[in-house]
């Protein structure tokens, strides 16, 4: 069975049932199920009509869920709305279902922890740890957010800044993580660009291209992690590079600067120097401080701190990490990658490991631990 064509299903069939009536969780519900019923029944009797399948089947769902707690006259009413017999119109709901999700409604915060639950198809683990909360507290934020959303159309715009952060953490899942969605996430960053003139949406869409056009580099054939530094950049897609680039001056030359753009400004450094040598880490640690005033964010100060660790010497990147919380998420990974630079390698094998036990997923524990044993065994880089 095609799972990436069912996960890509999901919004359209959505969308198609919340137009038709269902409440915005009880239309979640209804997809999910029929989800599970695909994925028992597809293998041996494959629909010549995938989407068409999944909405009536989410429908009949939605129907017999709502027949337990809704008045008769109301389910005669539904019924009436079953879709006809036939293939589903071919409509891409999806940015669409994005922007019902960044409802005005909602908190920013909520918003986005929906739309990667109910759109991207992430678990509420994956989204808790975007956001460095527990999982209890995100499924309790995602169950409101369900709940306040319920029975709103799209009659409403949601916020477009809501929705660019949902795009941009659904990138990173998708080019980091267990769910391929990066290329889904660039997809509709695209559309969006397209019908909105926002810089910052330009910025998001180059920052997108820059990251994915080195990807190819990021993973071994063994699938462990190839640090930027050792990646053959010769293997880089120049033509995303280049458009990414092109995007990127043109949103900067509208003096409207915003984080993405910041963020894409560093990329394009990196996929500039010919050689990790001769990255501009100086013009990095720059872009970094306005990414730091205009974020205020923990995670780009523990990304400034290595930058400074290149620009300045590990004793100066050392400094800027002891200024931040060493419970951040990869800090210790830091910690380990400064000592190593500054030729403390007993700390830095410790550090190693250490943070090999913290990794949030299996490529990076590997990773981290093939640098703790490569230390310990005393061989160099």
């Amino acid at each position: 069975m095609d799972e990436a064509l069912l996960r890509s299903l999901i919004p359209s069939v959505l969308a198609i049932l919340v137009r038709r009536g269902a409440d915005f969780a009880a239309a979640e519900d209804a997809v999910q199920d029929a989800l599970v019923e695909a994925v028992r029944v597809w293998p041996a009797e494959p629909p010549r009509d995938p989407k068409g399948w999944l909405v009536t089947v989410a429908w009949r769902r939605f129907l017999d869920a709502t027949r337990a707690d809704t008045a008769r006259r109301r389910r005669e009413d539904l019924v009436d709305e079953e879709p006809a017999p036939g293939p589903a119109p071919a409509v891409d709901d999806t940015l669409q279902l994005y922007f019902l999700c960044a409802h005005p409604s909602l908190t920013p915060s909520s918003a986005v922890a929906l739309t990667l639950r109910a759109v991207g198809g992430l678990t509420t683990r994956q989204i808790a740890q975007a956001y460095l909360v527990p999982e209890a507290t995100m499924a309790q934020r995602i169950s409101r957010a369900k709940r306040t959303v319920s029975g709103v159309g799209f009659d409403r715009p949601g916020d477009v800044a809501t929705v660019l952060r949902v795009l941009y953490l659904v990138f990173n899942e998708g080019y980091s993580g267990d769910v391929d969605l990066a290329a889904e996430a660039i997809r509709l960053t695209r559309q969006l660009a397209a019908a909105i003139d926002h810089p910052e949406v330009a910025g998001l869409l180059a920052l997108m291209l820059l990251h994915h056009a080195r990807r190819a580099t990021r993973t071994a054939a063994d699938g462990s992690l190839v640090p930027l530094a050792e990646q053959d950049r010769g293997r880089w897609d120049t033509a995303s590079i280049a458009e990414g680039v092109e995007i990127l001056q043109t949103a900067l030359a509208r003096d409207r600067l915003g984080e993405f753009q910041a963020q894409a400004a560093i990329a394009a450094l990196h996929a500039d120097a010919p050689t990790a040598e001769e990255t501009d880490w100086v013009q990095i640690v720059e872009w970094y401080d306005e990414l730091a005033r205009l974020t205020d964010s923990p995670v780009v100060r523990l990304n400034r701190a290595v930058a400074v660790g290149e620009a300045d010497g590990p004793r100066a990147g050392l400094a800027a990490l002891a200024a931040l919380n060493d419970s951040l998420p990869r800090h210790t990974a830091v910690a380990a990658y400064l000592h190593e630079r500054d030729g403390d390698l007993t700390t830095a094998a410790r550090l190693y490991a250490e943070a090999a036990r913290r990794a949030p997923n299996l490529a990076e524990r590997d990773y981290l631990t093939r640098q703790a044993a490569r230390l310990n065994s005393g061989r160099g880089r």
